[in-house]
C-alpha cells in the first residue's frame, strides 16, 4: 500500500503552528524524538509526515519528494515551478498571514507610494545608477515592480536579516515577509503606502501528478481535505440545544423557524422527548453561526426552552468538500493533459 509524504516546517515561524493546526484537525503529528525527520499521523495510517526546512518544502513538493505540502504562500509562489505539476489546495489554512511589502528608510520622508519610488528610480536612471532593493523574493518582487512600471532597479540577493541592508550599505531600500512590522520599525525601515507585493499566509500545496498516479494517496488525500475543511467551517459555528414544549413536533418547527437566522445553518432537528412532565416535549438542535449564539439563547429562552446548552462543533460537514473536488478537478486535467 503507497503512503502519502506531507512535507511540513521542521522549525521557523510556522513550524508549531502547522503542529497545532493540524492537531486542531483531528489530524495530530507523531514522531519519536525532535531530531527525527519523519513522523505519522496516528489517526490516519498510511500518511508520513515529513519535516523539512520551509524553504526546500516547495522543491520537494514540486520534485516528487513529497505529496503534499504545508508552506508560507509567499514560499511557494516563489519557489515554484512555473509549468511544474505543484498546485495550491484550498484558500488557505488561516494561520502565518504576513505582508510582503517593499519598504524604505525612515529617512526618505518624501518616498511614501509606489508611484514615488517609480520617480526616484528614475532620478538614479539619470545618474547612470540603479536603485538597490535587497530581498530573498526576486521573482515575486520583479513581478509587481514590472506591474508598476518600474525597471531600473537592481534585486538583491540575500539570504540574511534584509532590514540591515540599507545600513550596511548594500541596498538602498529593501523587500520582505512581516507580520508585525515590528522589525523593520526597530531598523528605522517603513512599507509603501501600496507597496504590498502579496498577501501571505499558510497554505497545503500537493503534486497533481503524484496523486494522479495513485488512487490510494487521492482517497488519504480527501480524508486530510475533509478534515480540515469541516474543523476550519466548525470554528465559526456553535450548537445549540434545548428541550421546547409544543403542541407538535410541526409546531415545535414553526416556532423555531420563526427566526430564520437562528435556526440553523440548513434548519433545526428536532425530536421528541419522553418527559414526566406535563405536556408534550421536543429537543431542538441547530448549528449558527457563534457570533449569534446570545441571541439564539435570548431567543429560546422567550420561547420556553430549558435546559439550553451549548457545545463546539468538532467538524461541521458539507454536501462536498470544495478543497477536494478543485483537486480531483486539477487532477482530472492533469491526466487529459498527459
Amino acid at each position: 500500500m503507497s503512503v502519502l509524504r506531507l512535507a511540513i516546517p521542521s522549525s521557523g515561524a510556522l513550524f508549531e503552528d502547522a503542529q497545532k493546526f493540524l492537531s486542531s484537525c483531528g489530524l495530530n503529528v507523531s514522531r519519536d524524538n525532535p531530531r527525527r525527520y519523519i513522523g505519522s499521523i496516528p489517526s490516519l495510517p498510511g500518511v508520513e509526515v515529513l519535516f523539512q526546512r520551509q524553504s526546500d518544502i516547495t522543491t520537494e513538493v514540486d520534485g516528487g519528494s513529497a505529496d503534499l505540502g504545508i508552506v508560507g504562500l509567499d514560499r511557494y509562489l516563489e519557489s515554484r515551478l512555473e509549468n511544474g505539476d505543484t498546485t495550491q489546495i484550498g484558500d488557505g489554512a488561516g494561520f502565518g498571514r504576513a505582508q510582503l511589502v517593499i519598504a524604505v528608510p525612515d529617512s526618505w520622508a518624501d518616498i511614501t507610494t509606489v508611484a514615488d519610488l517609480a520617480e526616484l528610480a528614475l532620478e538614479y536612471r539619470d545618474k547612470g545608477e540603479d536603485l538597490r532593493i535587497a530581498t530573498k523574493y526576486r521573482r515575486l518582487v520583479k513581478r509587481f515592480l514590472d506591474e508598476q512600471g518600474i525597471y531600473y532597479v537592481s534585486l538583491i540577493p540575500s539570504s540574511g536579516s534584509l532590514e540591515a541592508a540599507p545600513i550596511m550599505g548594500y541596498a538602498d531600500l529593501i523587500a520582505d515577509i512581516t507580520a508585525s512590522g515590528v522589525t523593520l520599525r526597530e531598523n528605522q525601515l517603513r512599507p509603501l503606502i501600496d507597496g504590498v507585493v502579496i498577501k501571505s499566509q499558510a497554505t497545503l500545496i500537493g503534486n497533481v501528478r503524484l496523486l494522479s498516479e495513485d488512487a490510494n494517496k487521492m482517497a488519504l488525500t480527501r480524508e486530510v481535505l475533509e478534515r480540515i475543511e469541516a474543523a476550519g467551517r466548525s470554528r465559526r459555528y456553535q450548537r445549540v440545544t434545548l428541550n421546547l414544549t409544543a403542541n407538535s413536533m410541526d409546531d415545535a418547527a414553526a416556532r423555531v423557524l420563526e427566526r430564520k437566522d437562528l435556526s440553523g445553518i440548513d434548519g433545526p432537528s428536532i425530536s421528541q422527548v419522553f418527559s414526566s412532565r406535563p405536556g408534550d416535549w421536543f429537543n431542538v438542535q441547530v448549528v449558527i453561526p457563534r457570533g449569534d449564539t446570545l441571541k439564539a439563547v435570548d431567543y429560546f429562552r422567550a420561547l420556553g426552552g430549558t435546559a439550553i446548552t451549548v457545545t463546539d462543533a468538532s467538524y461541521v460537514f458539507r454536501k462536498e468538500c470544495e478543497s477536494y473536488v478543485e483537486l480531483a478537478r486539477s487532477v482530472d486535467e492533469y491526466r487529459s493533459r498527459s
